[in-house]
């Protein structure tokens, strides 16, 4: 019998899922890109806050605050199955694409909020995918320095103490350097390296 789920009324979660047998499902960029776009299509259908994110090979991290009235369970669950859906079509594949269910735990107190926060931030260079944790445009923190706020959603003024690697958009806006315009490159390339047809 699986241990009952925690949920709490305005509460924050760290989010993470595994792809099944922990395969590369989300390798390519457009496959990322991809789940990215079901996450933007989930933000028009409920309501919560992304406040990071970071989106890998085989896994992904949220820090996710559903609205009031929200269900966590059905967001994800949403989320979830339509990407299962648009990856199993595009692959012309039938099964299971996500392993167990996803794992979520409640952030209480600042201090859990930041180590959360740099564990996603450093996934990418933990895992060589990237030398500077600001280079991985498939993250919360590429995305909010370069002014995408397409899924994330706006900090509050404190954040930028807690989180000055983020706080970029709070301080005045992104001024963009060369190694800036190279991972704009590399990201545009990975992302029109494969096609992955469109989702419906």
């Amino acid at each position: 019998m699986r241990k009952p789920r925690e949920l709490q009324e305005d509460a924050r979660y760290h989010v993470t899922a595994r792809a099944n047998r922990k395969e590369m499902i989300l390798d390519a960029g457009p496959m990322k890109e991809l789940f990215l776009s079901v996450v933007r299509r989930a933000k028009q259908k409920y309501r919560f806050r992304m406040e990071n994110f970071c989106v890998m090979g085989n896994h992904f991290h949220f820090v996710i605050q559903p609205g009031r009235g929200e269900s966590l369970s059905t967001i994800m669950r949403w989320i979830l199955s339509v990407f299962a859906m648009a990856f199993n079509r595009i692959r012309s594949l039938t099964g299971h694409v996500w392993g167990c269910r996803f794992f979520s735990r409640i952030i209480v107190g600042l201090w859990a909020l930041v180590e959360v926060f740099d564990y996603i931030d450093e996934n990418p260079v933990k895992a060589n995918q990237v030398e500077n944790k600001r280079d991985w445009c498939y993250g919360g923190l590429w995305h909010r320095r370069i002014g995408d706020q397409s899924i994330l959603d706006e900090l509050p003024q404190w954040a930028g103490l807690l989180f000055p690697a983020h706080s970029v958009m709070l301080i005045g806006g992104w001024t963009r350097t060369p190694r800036d315009s190279a991972s704009l490159r590399r990201c545009s390339d990975e992302a029109q390296s494969e096609d992955t047809g469109a989702i419906r």
